[in-house]
């Protein structure tokens, strides 16, 4: 028996013990858990390291597209009365739902083919994040054993998201909804379980009722970027004084709100401020890409207009040549940190003041001037 072979054996072992402690009947862990699976490629799949960070115009194409903007709407009107019930009941407005269910599964159309149950055991025997996916394969065979699910029916992700609305277990656990009135919270087979459950969650990480998601804007010239990003929020009366407009050039509306600024490909790209439901949305997903997709998605199927600015057309960048601008920076006296390979916030502060230093545009974008002006190819 090949090395990994036995680890695992000697892992569901371990697995089983953890089981019977919290509680799982020997029935569950007799047919379930000692028939699980190691499966390699969810090893890969969690261990690859994208050679390439992508561009915002390479992610935003691929998924704010006019196919998921006419599916969402037509999805919309066959659902208006449950999606108009939601919105009642959470407070979340129907396209925000739609955009949602388009990004994660187009509609349910594609929720994945993997084996749940094979996937968390495989990721709980790895010792990368052991802790946590053993955490979320205890769950997982603890809503098998409330709503006795079939293990052959509970598929997903490689690691480990399921059914229409892609739920981790513990998501799932603490957020699922019976929205159809079957008695059982069933995200694969029940769009109405499936939408009002991601209505509910939204709902208690802190939507705010009757507000937007943000908005795409527009910047006077030679604005100020250290007005960037999360730590820089500040109420909209102050970013009209800075001269920030509407997209279509007509003045920034001033509810008492506060937003934060952002630029997710330089300041050649399109640029947004994202209120209070942004960093909801963030609270799904941590990527400012997936949350400007979501609310402009949201924003089409509602009847809004495309962006005014379009994404530029940008070159993925690859991890090692950040790493070496990273190191320059560093080199230069612009401490961003160890080198990573990652965009983080201290490399764009960085990056900001050297842009600064030389005279460039300080949007902290690695842009290809940039690169230029520090010396790497």
């Amino acid at each position: 028996m090949p090395a990994v072979a036995n680890d695992f054996a000697s892992c569901v072992v371990k697995l089983k013990e953890t089981a019977q402690q919290q509680g799982l009947s020997q029935d569950t862990i007799d047919n379930t858990l000692a028939n699980v699976k190691y499966v390699s490629r969810v090893i890969e799949l969690d261990k690859k390291q994208p050679e390439f960070s992508q561009t915002f115009d390479n992610y935003f194409s691929k998924r704010v597209t006019d196919w998921r903007v006419q599916q969402g709407r037509k999805m919309l009107k066959e659902n208006k009365v449950l999606l108009e019930q939601l919105q009642d009941t959470y407070g979340i407005p129907p396209q925000y739902l739609m955009a949602f269910w388009g990004l994660e599964t187009n509609f349910g159309s594609y929720k994945g083919k993997m084996p749940v149950l094979d996937s968390l055991a495989t990721l709980a025997c790895d010792p990368r994040r052991s802790k946590y996916f053993t955490g979320e394969l205890m769950k997982a065979l603890k809503l098998k054993e409330k709503y006795d699910f079939d293990a052959s029916q509970m598929v997903g992700s490689w690691a480990g998201a399921m059914g229409h609305t892609q739920f981790m277990p513990s998501a799932y656990t603490h957020y699922a909804v019976d929205g159809d009135g079957d008695g059982k919270a069933d995200l694969w087979n029940s769009t109405a379980d499936a939408l009002t459950s991601a209505a509910n969650f939204l709902n208690q990480l802190g939507w705010q009722r009757n507000e937007r998601w943000g908005r795409e804007v527009s910047l006077p010239e030679n604005f100020d970027y250290d007005y960037l990003g999360k730590a820089k929020s500040q109420s909209l009366i102050e970013w009209q004084k800075l001269g920030v407009m509407q997209s279509n050039g007509g003045a920034l509306s001033t509810p008492d709100m506060n937003a934060a600024l952002y630029l997710p490909a330089g300041y050649t790209g399109p640029a947004f401020l994202g209120y209070k439901n942004f960093d909801v949305i963030m609270r799904w997903n941590r990527s400012i890409f997936y949350a400007i997709a979501v609310g402009h998605l949201a924003d089409r199927i509602n009847g809004g207009v495309s962006l005014v600015v379009s994404p530029p057309k940008q070159d993925n960048l690859s991890r090692a040549r950040v790493k070496t601008l990273q190191a320059k920076l560093n080199a230069k006296g612009f401490d961003v940190g160890k080198p990573d390979g990652v965009m983080g916030t201290n490399s764009k502060a960085g990056l900001r003041a050297y842009q600064k230093s030389i005279g460039l545009v300080a949007d902290g974008f690695p842009s290809e001037a940039t690169f230029k002006a520090i010396g790497v190819n």
